[in-house]
């Protein structure tokens, strides 16, 4: 008993070493903790139950943004598949291209992406199948390109327009967004119009 749970215990670490301390339960099950067995490692202090179905090693080292990892775990599919990507004001602000810092954590999922229990307050969740080149993951955790980013907040309207303007400026100034991405680019009229003119502004 005692070499099996050791046994489970190095599975869940491998697990956590890659998500920041986080797993889920469904994950802890697959290491070898029968489900029944969870409460009492969160009684006896070895988990931090972070949320409904989401625990924390409490001995692992915080990241740097733990939350980004939480509520990412939070957006798996039923075959433990993260569906959610950070984007909007979350993905401009950790790709550090505007000073905007949002209260609030902006995700895009899948346009079919649904939760029979209420959307975390924390979460602002946008609806759209993104491609796969819109996307880059770091620490475990998907962002929308900085492009993307900004692209989706034109078409938000959400976001004042000298933050726009600011980040396609050091997106460009840092070769994060290239000109032949840009010559790519199609959005609405309207959007595309407020594009255009952000793009005279930064040349």
């Amino acid at each position: 008993m005692a070499r099996s749970h050791r046994e489970a215990q190095r599975r869940l670490f491998e697990i956590t070493e890659t998500q920041q301390g986080f797993f889920t339960a469904k994950q802890a099950k697959a290491a070898g903790f029968a489900e029944n067995t969870h409460p009492y490692h969160v009684q006896v202090g070895n988990w931090i139950r972070e949320h409904r179905g989401i625990y924390r090693l409490a001995l692992f080292p915080p990241g740097e943004h733990p939350d980004l990892m939480k509520w990412a775990l939070w957006s798996k599919n039923r075959n433990e598949v993260i569906e959610g990507v950070y984007s909007h004001q979350t993905a401009l602000s950790r790709h550090e291209l505007s000073d905007l810092n949002p209260a609030k954590l902006h995700m895009t999922v899948p346009t079919l992406f649904r939760r029979n229990s209420e959307i975390p307050g924390i979460l602002v969740l946008h609806y759209a199948d993104l491609a796969d080149e819109d996307v880059q993951t770091a620490q475990g955790v998907k962002y929308t390109r900085p492009l993307r980013t900004i692209l989706d907040l034109i078409e938000a309207d959400s976001v004042e327009r000298i933050f726009l303007r600011q980040a396609l400026r050091q997106g460009l100034h840092r070769g994060l967004i290239t000109r032949s991405e840009v010559k790519r680019v199609k959005l609405s009229a309207p959007a595309q119009g407020v594009f255009e003119d952000l793009l005279r502004q930064v040349a």
